[in-house]
């Protein structure tokens, strides 16, 4: 197996948050928080609003079809962002803005020199298989770099490196492990994710079936349900398939094709603002594992058509009300339990 480095980063003490611990939250497109352990990681930063642009590169744009679950200012305290590559649907304007130059940063070699030209101080670039360990006090977090590539083998020339990622904690005596795939194709290098990492909890896939310029560079329905073929974590967690213009392949597909595969089972939909334990106290990936529930739009009520955008439930099960604009609203008085909001 190939040789790697390994850098510890020593995080500041901070005072603890509520008790969200070996979670993840889906905020929409690849933007996740993940709270491992006693340290809160953000993937992929996005926070741009429905109807905006986002670069993707040579002075091409993609358009947000749907608002972020989140909004920038509702994020916890993030310890570090993961980050695969850096394109303006995965680290956008708010991003670049609003993030503080000295939040620890972990994504590419190449990308890590862009964004230190534009100020941020504690980024570290990475190289496949190396690894990030990140502590605080008696909690420890190791990200590893993994194989990923943005398209067919020559697009290389005009994408950007990009790399997944494996992050590995323990907590309540518990190993776990959750693997972010980043923008890829199916890989023959990918097989050493499961060599290395033979009981993952959560895959995070990327899909979409992004083309540019009639390219495929991200993972389609196939080519999904192909990856779980090849890496078994317990549980896949889609993502990164309805927020932009530039997909071409729903989440619709991608069940169907794990339907028709027979691992439908091992896939857990999670809604956009919904949270999810990383490892389920019962097995399967069942509605149990899922902390907020979701009613699906028809793809017609939406702007582009062919999209899907999940609805988050409002805390007595009924949907969360919507403007005339698609945007969500705040759960209505008659939808919040006795006593107000949920904290």
């Amino acid at each position: 197996m190939t040789e790697h480095t390994t850098t510890t980063l020593e995080l500041a003490e901070r005072p603890s948050g509520p008790d969200e611990r070996d979670s993840l939250t889906v905020v929409g497109n690849a933007t996740t928080v993940l709270h491992c352990g006693g340290i809160t990681v953000l993937t992929h930063p996005v926070f741009v609003h429905r109807h905006e642009e986002v670069d993707i590169g040579y002075g091409m744009h993609a358009r947000r079809l749907l608002d972020p679950a989140l909004e920038f200012d509702d994020l916890p305290p993030v310890d570090l962002v993961v980050l695969s590559h850096l394109h303006g649907d995965h680290f956008d304007q708010v991003a670049r803005d609003r993030l503080s130059r000295d939040l620890p940063i972990l994504t590419t070699a190449e990308a890590a020199e862009t964004l230190r030209e534009w100020g941020f101080r504690a980024v570290h670039g990475m190289e496949t298989w190396d690894v990030v360990r990140v502590v605080r006090g008696e909690e420890q977090l190791e990200v590893t770099a993994v194989p990923a590539r943005h398209g067919p083998p020559g697009a290389n020339l005009v994408l950007p490196d990009v790399m997944g990622s494996v992050l590995e904690w323990s907590s309540a005596g518990r190993r776990h492990g959750l693997y972010v795939t980043g923008d890829t194709l199916v890989i023959d290098e990918l097989a050493e994710v499961q060599e290395r990492w033979p009981e993952l909890d959560v895959g995070l896939w990327h899909l979409g079936g992004t083309r540019v310029l009639g390219v495929l560079v991200t993972m389609d329905a196939d080519q999904g349900v192909e990856l779980m073929r090849r890496v078994r974590p317990r549980r896949v967690v889609p993502v990164h398939h309805a927020d932009f213009d530039v997909f071409t392949s729903s989440l619709e597909d991608f069940l169907e094709a794990a339907e028709e595969a027979g691992v439908r089972d091992r896939v857990a939909v999670v809604p956009r603002g919904g949270r999810s334990r990383v490892a389920p106290e019962t097995p399967g990936a069942g509605e149990d594992t899922v902390e907020a529930g979701a009613a699906t739009m028809p793809s017609d009520d939406l702007p582009g058509g062919g999209h899907e955008q999940t609805q988050p439930l409002a805390p007595d099960g009924t949907p969360t009300p919507i403007d005339d604009e698609g945007a969500l609203l705040p759960p209505t008085e008659e939808q919040l339990p006795p006593g107000g909001p949920l904290r």
